[in-house]
């Protein structure tokens, strides 16, 4: 909607132009009228839009041409004001004003039209009989009104009439001559009909009805209104309403009916409300709100956000399979002006068997949009309508802006859940295999995919600890000499080399030793197409000499050519790496060469086994023959005791005469300190064989896994 409203009065001399202007601002008929009314602006809050509305006042004898040409081009909406007793100044309306306006203002910009009578006073007939054919013959006309300044009849209507056609104009909604509604507001409509129908069913129910009505007028409809409504639609045609909801054929035929009867601010409303302006266009401010990414951090959706994407994946998966088909993908993007997703999102997100994005897919592509391209996440979020059903003030609502990775690696914790993975190798060695393998395809599947469908990004999710985690694998081009600075931002690199090609690795130590040597990035080292026969590399350093030099993880063993599934625990260490770089992983190879891999086998070993038994078992017998020495002395010490305590406990029974009743209290007390004595023994044991155990666990420990 416009900040203010410009509005122009033109006409022929001695019409009343002055009068009406003055008759507006005093509210009664002036005695002396000048030449030309100064400008006057009426503020915001007295007028009916809640707009700032400027008169703009013409004459012909203060004025030249040029001056009126440059006031008819600042105009919003421009008054021909006539005189209802003149008809001279009744045939200039078409004979010289509206071609001047029309010659003066663009074709595809065409301002508004009123025809104001004035001097109503004077007859006693209407003049609308003439000019209800200049208004069918011209469409930038938007409506006829009758006044006098001098009795101040509908002084404030022309004006307010003037505003209303700035601020909701017809001409985009509505063509007169076919009495109907344009092409470009049906599209919109729809896209309000199709977002306002959250069960995705055609049909807006009282629900859905209450929620538009309150998302765009603040209110609730009362029930009764609601039939209302529902029975307007029936009247006037048979499909409008269906399973006592509202068609998208009845949602149209009601703002058909508004505009025809004058209420065009009732569509204009709802249209702005969704994000339109004056041409029918989603607005830039709607689209993509402003979003403030300081260097270093990254954007992520929130968990409003998925929740929203998970209602509209629920909405469109009509079958219920957890998969969107072609058809789905097509309903749910057709309340976009183009398709967003071409055919390499199918290789870039998880599917299943049959090649439809599934709903971790779904949710994959979006976290990548967003990661790669928040302003691109905004614009579609903006048209599937998330501030308006989240009733956010925008879709920046929706995205979250991490903290500098700077701080994540001072404070060695991250809360980011996106990491990124960069893949860098020569031409075939297999990157993109490793891309596609992530999304659980072998290489038999991967043959499959069309040269012009592939694409560069594969995300999905992994584990790390229990958390979930969204790693992105972005395939650089073989480019040596060219790495721009969005080819070595990431949170972990993977070198790829082919072990069957004794050029592969050259490019990857290259790389290193170039971009990354010095850098705090995570660097992993993979060995692509392990199936193969691995040939001695054309490199001064062996990759695992290579590794051990620059203190990383040999390299990793990967092949995709596999009967199921590719293995994903290698995806998840890189995001593992990823997420902790500060730190370093334990060793994640089986070479059985480094000092690792050789202290695991050491401890596997059979002899080594059985010595460590035959130790336990010596130093269990010795400390059982000395706490069975102990529990003895205490166990004679307690039966002392207890004859002491016998004897004392007869004393008193001979005194009270209750011998019986003492019998069973010392039979009791005996057996309870006997079985309190057995179960100390027993814990006492066990305390002392943990604790020999645990120590010589410990020195084992410390002497064949030294630090590597």
């Amino acid at each position: 909607m416009r900040k203010d409203v410009r509005i122009l009065l033109v006409g022929e001399p001695k019409v009343g132009k002055t009068s009406l202007i003055m008759s507006l601002v005093s509210e009664e008929f002036p005695d002396e009228v000048p030449l030309r009314a100064e400008e006057i602006t009426i503020p915001a809050d007295v007028t009916p839009e809640r707009v700032p509305t400027h008169i703009v006042d013409y004459s012909e004898a203060e004025q030249s041409d040029e001056q009126l040409y440059q006031e008819i081009s600042k105009a919003n909406v421009i008054c021909i004001v006539y005189s209802v007793n003149n008809k001279k100044s009744i045939e200039k309306v078409t004979s010289h004003w509206i071609p001047l306006i029309n010659d003066r203002t663009d074709k595809d910009s065409r301002v508004p039209l009123i025809l104001v009578g004035n001097k109503s006073d004077l007859v006693e007939h209407s003049s609308m009989e003439t000019i209800l054919p200049i208004m069918n013959q011209y469409q930038d006309i938007e409506t006829c009104v009758e006044c006098s300044a001098k009795n101040l009849k509908n002084i404030s209507e022309l004006f307010y009439y003037a505003q209303k056609a700035v601020l909701h104009p017809t001409g985009p909604l509505y063509c007169p001559e076919e009495k109907e509604m344009k092409s470009s507001c049906i599209k919109a409509l729809t896209r309000i009909f199709k977002v306002s129908d959250l069960d995705n069913d055609g049909i807006l129910n009282d629900n859905e009805l209450n929620f538009f009505q309150r998302t765009c007028f603040n209110t609730p409809l009362a029930p009764q209104a609601l039939e209302d409504v529902k029975n307007v639609v029936r009247r006037n045609m048979t499909d409008g309403v269906k399973d006592n909801g509202l068609t998208l054929k009845g949602f149209l035929f009601l703002h058909t009916l508004f505009i025809q009867r004058g209420r065009h601010e009732t569509t204009w409303t709802v249209l702005r409300r969704f994000g339109y302006d004056d041409d029918l266009e989603l607005t830039q401010e709607y689209l993509f709100p402003l979003i403030k990414i300081p260097p270093d951090c990254t954007t992520e959706l929130n968990h409003n956000a998925y929740l929203f994407l998970q209602s509209v994946f629920d909405k469109h998966d009509k079958d219920r399979d957890c998969a969107l088909s072609p058809e789905e993908v097509k309903d749910l993007f057709k309340v976009f002006p183009y398709m967003p997703w071409g055919p390499d999102v199918n290789n870039t997100v998880c599917t299943n068997d049959q090649g439809w994005i599934t709903y971790q897919g779904y949710l994959s592509q979006w976290t990548l949009t967003t990661y790669l391209d928040v302003q691109r996440s905004l614009e579609y979020l903006g048209y599937l309508g998330y501030s308006i059903i989240y009733e956010q003030e925008s879709q920046a609502a929706a995205i979250t802006v991490t903290r500098n990775k700077r701080i994540d690696l001072q404070k060695k914790q991250t809360q980011r859940s996106v990491f990124r993975c960069n893949i860098l190798g020569a031409r075939g060695s297999g990157k993109s295999g490793f891309l596609q393998a992530f999304l659980g395809r072998n290489l038999q599947r991967q043959r499959k995919i069309r040269e012009d469908h592939k694409s560069f990004y594969a995300i999905s999710t992994t584990y790390v600890y229990g958390q979930e985690k969204y790693l992105l694998l972005h395939e650089v081009m073989p480019d040596f000499d060219f790495l721009s600075e969005a080819d070595l931002a990431c949170d972990v690199v993977c070198l790829v080399y082919d072990v069957n090609n004794p050029s592969s690795f050259e490019y990857c130590a290259r790389v290193y030793k170039q971009y990354f040597i010095d850098s705090k990035t995570p660097c992993m080292l993979i060995a692509a197409k392990s199936d193969l026969h691995e040939v001695r590399q054309q490199y001064s350093l062996s990759p695992l000499e290579f590794c051990r030099k620059h203190k990383f993880h040999p390299p990793q063993p990967f092949t995709c050519n596999t009967t199921d599934a590719p293995n994903k625990d290698i995806y998840t260490r890189l995001t593992t790496m990823a997420m902790y770089p500060h730190t370093r992983l334990r060793c994640m190879c089986a070479c059985n060469r480094c000092t690792y891999c050789l202290c695991q086998k050491i401890l596997k070993l059979e002899l080594l086994r059985s010595i460590k038994a035959q130790l336990h078992r010596v130093v269990f017998n010795r400390l059982l023959g000395w706490v069975e020495g102990v529990g003895s002395h205490l166990l004679a010490e307690e039966e002392s005791s207890l004859m002491q305590q016998v004897t004392a406990v007869s004393n008193v029974e001979e005194s009270i005469y209750m011998e019986a009743s003492a019998e069973q209290l010392m039979a009791s007390d005996r057996h309870m300190a006997q079985a309190d004595l057995k179960n100390s023994t027993f814990w006492l044991r066990a305390s002392v064989g943990a604790t020999v155990f645990a120590v010589l666990g410990f020195a084992m420990y410390r002497a064949l896994l030294k630090q590597r």
